[in-house]
């Protein structure tokens, strides 16, 4: 099967995505679609038997992994920067005390309908030494990443792949769209693997993350002299409390957003989990991009900077075509929400201000939503991408999806 780019030939149709609650105040039902049957799963015993699995993608096609070679290691921290690892600074990790093995990979987060999350590239042959045994062994699976599918935990798929088993890894109409090759676990804090020839087109580094097993020895029992070494630039997490938290809480954090939109407007993210599912961004991002400022119709708002001219135009188009009564600023919910979604450890553009949501009360989550079509439009004209376009519709929720410039 092919994967269809964005802006090539179609194998399958567009993603439609489901997420949770936009509003923050709490998570809702959704629907419980079984995943594609094409998609493998480590169900059973792996066959010792080579993989005759067909490339998907020969465009985004590396070596096959051939069977695994090596012990496995177990994933206890993982780093990541907002460039790529310096070689020295490599091999002085290496051989810090306590350090066993490492793997290079990269790191990079894509927006999908107001989920941020976490995508790394690999090379499927090396990086498998660090999964489940389970996993590891399940040689389809490297196959399939090798040959340019996508692989993912099947509890963030449910949300995010369509009937044809395609995910877009982007808001933009010409975002990379991949196949699901496998659901499987992944290692904690990551969402979904690509192979490192994705990299380019996702706008992603294959060599800005690392990898570190400390084998027998505990995790934290590294980490200061780690954080040291790294520099206040980079994030170490602990990947054995991240298992058991979703998050390391005593890590400073770093998101660095990928494709043409995110990726230029929020540049490198870093902030700390502060408890009761808030976060603190870097108080230099936050100087530097939030700002409150008066809009047409809604008044005084916080966004991002970025997000201001458009929102600004398409509100003033619509008090111009008289459409101001269809907003109800008592109804708006707010733009710029520095923390997870409701009941996760996963941002939302909210935390970035680049989203915002309008007429709550006629508008909840799984409804076709009672906003005026017309207001829709207009803010579509203007780059917003609408949730009521969505699988689990959030009709009250716009986000920045494309950046204009009016006149």
């Amino acid at each position: 099967m092919h994967v269809r780019r964005g802006a090539g030939v179609a194998a399958a149709a567009a993603l439609t995505l489901l997420l949770a609650a936009c509003s923050e105040t709490g998570a809702e039902p959704e629907p419980d679609p079984a995943p594609p049957s094409s998609s493998a799963e480590p169900t059973k015993k792996p066959s010792e038997e080579p993989s005759t699995v067909p490339v998907a993608d020969p465009d985004h096609a590396v070596d096959p992994p051939g069977e695994r070679d090596g012990r496995l290691w177990s994933a206890d921290i993982l780093v990541q920067w907002d460039k790529t690892i310096d070689d020295e600074l490599l091999e002085r990790i290496e051989r810090l005390p306590g350090v066993a093995h490492t793997e290079r990979i990269g790191l990079g987060q894509v927006s999908l309908e107001n989920r941020v999350l976490t995508v790394a590239s690999v090379d499927p042959a090396r990086y498998r030494n660090f999964t489940q045994a389970q996993v590891a062994d399940f040689q389809e699976a490297w196959d399939r990443v090798a040959g340019g599918e996508l692989a993912i935990d099947r509890r963030v798929a449910r949300r995010l792949v369509d009937e044809e088993g395609m995910i877009r890894l982007g808001v933009e109409d010409d975002a990379p769209t991949l196949h699901v090759g496998a659901y499987t676990p992944q290692v904690p804090t990551i969402d979904m693997l690509v192979n490192t020839a994705w990299a380019e087109d996702i706008e992603m580094a294959t060599d800005n993350g690392l990898l570190i097993s400390t084998d027998r020895k505990t995790p934290a029992s590294i980490r200061k002299p780690l954080e040291r070494m790294v520099g206040k630039d980079a994030s170490v997490q602990m990947l054995d409390v991240a298992s058991r938290l979703g998050l390391d809480p005593d890590a400073k954090l770093t998101a660095v957003p990928t494709g043409g939109t995110l990726g230029s407007v929020v540049g490198t993210f870093r902030y700390r989990v502060i408890g009761g599912g808030r976060i603190a961004p870097d108080p230099a991002w936050v100087a530097a991009n939030i700002r409150t400022e008066a809009v047409p119709i809604l008044g005084s708002v916080t966004c991002h900077k970025d997000l201001f001219p458009q929102l600004r135009a398409a509100l003033l188009e619509v008090q111009q075509r008289g459409l101001a009564d269809a907003i109800d600023p008592d109804q708006y919910a707010g733009c710029y929400y520095p923390r997870f979604i409701a009941n996760t450890t996963t941002l939302s553009n909210h935390s970035f201000g680049l989203a915002l949501d309008l007429n709550t009360a006629g508008n909840q989550r799984g409804t076709v939503g009672e906003i005026d079509r017309d207001v829709v439009a207009i803010f579509k004209t203007w780059g917003f991408a609408w949730g009521g376009d969505w699988r689990w519709t959030d009709p009250m929720h716009f986000e920045l999806a494309e950046v204009k410039r009016a006149g």
